[in-house]
């Protein structure tokens, strides 16, 4: 990234810390998206010919670790405005894809469902043909940005044949379509993850992305793969703000009795150490997964299957150990753990679940196949 990139997501991170106690009340982070458009973010991933940056999914990774060092809600909204981007930018219309780049259109993707649950490629959602328009019925469990995106990348069963999924682009406005419920979540909780309903909902044909029966296979080669690395980006960024401000607490607080300070005891350095040791793995896992995927390694598949399992597992318990290091004090929000705490859980439950990844990862490393 050139350092008017670098110094444009640093602007977008300090909006984003200045918010973020106000965003972990519940609040969409606005005024950290309404920057991104300002500065250009909002185009990172676009092509430069509709007016983006032109760049990829190592700067995508880049900027949503940054986010998540000071919100992790912010990060996950922009974390799936890239994904749905990247989809777009390969299957999507010029007119979409310009308004996306300069910052008109937050994107999302609308993939969870109540029925198929973490199994998000099997969709249960309809779209029946009607002369030159579609009309879709079904519930999403559950979408980031829901109230706010312009555009949700939404799954269906095909019109026809037997394959699994098939994508659309429908409008937030769309007649038919609503937002059922607001998020009240442990953590994450500003992003805006609430369910979504499309009922007899109509949307030109022209708004398939891809072909009829090509969901599957963009969810696998395009999707997986960005959600996937930018999740595991997201806890890397939880997990180094949990063991900075654990480590400065520990230096910190003290013993009033005898004026010895925490970090004084050999047992609450091991915690930090071990703290330092996760992140930095984490960190090492993630740059290996970009450089897997952009040298076509053969090993990249088992990569960002891993990405997300391992980042998810390690932001758990680095979580955890912060809270262990700073005791009761951890429970306050002025020591700045707590919220990060919530927002590293979140990782372990997303879809693909960490325990659906490593069936996939035994699967790949047994030599079977993952479906």
């Amino acid at each position: 990234m050139s350092s008017d990139h670098v110094q444009a997501v640093e602007r977008v991170a300090a909006v984003a810390a200045e918010h973020a106690d106000q965003t972990d009340s519940g609040a969409f982070p606005a005024a950290a998206l309404a920057l991104m458009a300002e500065t250009g973010l909002m185009g990172l991933v676009s092509a430069k010919d509709v007016g983006g940056m032109g760049l990829g999914l190592p700067e995508a990774a880049y900027v949503v670790e940054r986010f998540a060092r000071e919100c992790g809600s912010t990060a996950m909204v922009a974390c799936m405005h890239y994904a749905a981007t990247a989809v777009l930018e390969a299957h999507g219309s010029r007119d979409v894809r310009a308004a996306i780049a300069t910052g008109k259109h937050l994107a999302t993707l609308a993939f969870s469902e109540p029925g198929s649950r973490s199994q998000f490629w099997a969709s249960l959602c309809t779209a029946t043909h009607q002369g030159n328009q579609v009309q879709l019925n079904g519930r999403k469990s559950f979408a980031t940005s829901a109230h706010h995106a312009d555009v949700y990348v939404w799954s269906t069963k095909p019109i026809a044949g037997s394959e699994l999924t098939t994508l659309w682009l429908v409008p937030r406005g769309t007649q038919g379509v609503r937002v059922d419920s607001n998020f009240d979540g442990l953590g994450l909780r500003g992003n805006d993850s609430a369910p979504i309903t499309a009922e007899n909902a109509l949307v030109p044909l022209s708004a398939r992305v891809g072909e009829d029966g090509q969901g599957f296979a963009i969810m696998m080669n395009m999707v997986l793969p960005w959600f996937n690395v930018m999740s595991c980006a997201v806890s890397a960024g939880l997990m180094e703000t949990l063991t900075q401000r654990t480590a400065a607490h520990a230096a910190g607080a003290a013993f009033e009795h005898d004026g010895q300070k925490l970090a004084d005891l050999p047992t609450i350095r091991a915690f930090i150490a071990r703290m330092r040791c996760e992140t930095d793995m984490i960190h090492a896992l993630l740059a290996d997964t970009i450089a897997a995927i952009q040298d076509g390694r053969t090993d990249a598949t088992l990569r960002v299957l891993e990405s997300k399992a391992a980042s998810g597992e390690s932001a758990s318990e680095v979580a955890d150990i912060a809270m262990r290091v700073c005791g009761g004090s951890a429970f306050r929000k002025d020591v700045g753990v707590e919220r990060v705490y919530r927002d590293a859980r979140a990782a372990l439950v997303m879809g693909p679940t960490t325990d659906m990844l490593y069936d996939f990862i035994g699967k790949v490393a047994c030599g079977m196949p993952m479906f």
